[in-house]
């Protein structure tokens, strides 16, 4: 496929991220692909993670912070026994101890401490900054940072499976949740230690996981050219389907387009936050929030070549 200049594109794709890339060299190998002017991605998932990584191309980039602030769904394998510096199977062991046999009702009794509101300390391997710079530079310097405990909630924590020193388990949680820590935290609560073995990204915010697509899926479409890989984009409005949709007349359509306050066609408490759609088209116009009995811009799509 002939490439162009950098191309204005709108939309969402859902990566199914594959091991040995950050999120950032896999944002930018599907970006070329497209050709999108300005892309960005929502929630990064290291290296040895796989899974699912929204993908925001232009406009939806302003939407994007909701999809990093949206519940995320993992499935991930914990080996029991094993403490490593890194608290996943890419680092050094520190300890190997043995693991204790447990029946199925005292694997559940432990298990069910971390369901619910729970505390966290952030791993020293994260993306978390302090002073500008990642915590994980800091931790290969062997440099210890301290760190505030966090709460987060575990909305479902399910055992898939077990072997004799692995856990397999569904783990549905708000942003912020560091399945690596849980991870940890389960082998010490065990009394031998554990590591991430494996970690994957069944969903974020909802997305179903069949709607993913791998790089080498997305390199398949692009042979077939841009109005191919452009029928795989998600509109931009479902990074903020928790919000309630309004309808705008056309003449309001404009106006909010503008940067105008109109009308509010509903009745809801200052500050809420809509989705704006023009009634006629059904075209998505952007956030808007309610003031009083006016509705005022608050995050609008793009207005060029702006027609209904």
């Amino acid at each position: 496929m002939a490439k162009a200049k950098w191309r204005s594109v709108d939309g969402i794709v859902l990566l199914n991220k594959p091991i040995g890339l950050s999120s950032s060299q896999a944002l930018q190998r599907v970006r070329r692909l497209y050709q999108a002017a300005k892309a960005g991605h929502t929630g990064a998932l290291d290296p040895l993670a796989t899974g699912m990584l929204p993908l925001c191309f232009g406009d939806a980039t302003k939407f994007s912070q909701y999809l990093l602030d949206a519940d995320k769904r993992y499935l991930t394998c914990i080996q029991l026994g094993k403490r490593t510096t890194t608290g996943d199977r890419e680092g050094e062991v520190l300890t190997d101890e043995t693991v204790p046999a447990l029946s199925d009702e005292a694997l559940d009794a432990v298990l069910a401490r971390f369901r619910g509101e729970i505390e966290q300390i952030p791993p020293m391997y994260s993306a978390l900054k302090h002073e500008g710079k990642p915590l994980y530079e800091y931790a290969r310097q062997g440099i210890v940072i301290e760190r505030k405990r966090r709460r987060v909630t575990i909305s479902d924590l399910s055992l898939i499976s077990r072997t004799e020193d692995t856990l397999t388990l569904d783990i549905q949680c708000s942003k912020g949740t560091y399945i690596r820590t849980i991870g940890e935290d389960i082998g010490e609560a065990l009394g031998c230690g554990a590591h991430l073995h494996s970690l994957h990204r069944i969903s974020t915010a909802g997305y179903a996981p069949e709607d993913m697509m791998t790089l080498e899926e997305f390199e398949a479409v692009a042979e077939q050219g841009y109005e191919a890989l452009d029928s795989y984009l998600i509109s931009m409005d479902t990074a903020v389907e928790h919000f309630e949709k309004v309808d705008l007349s056309e003449a309001d359509s404009i106006n909010m387009m503008f940067g105008r306050t109109v009308q509010s066609p509903v009745s809801l408490e200052d500050e809420t936050v809509v989705r704006m759609f023009d009634h006629g088209t059904q075209r998505f116009l952007g956030l808007g929030q309610i003031r009083g009995v006016h509705l005022r811009p608050y995050r609008l799509v793009n207005t060029r070549e702006f027609s209904l």
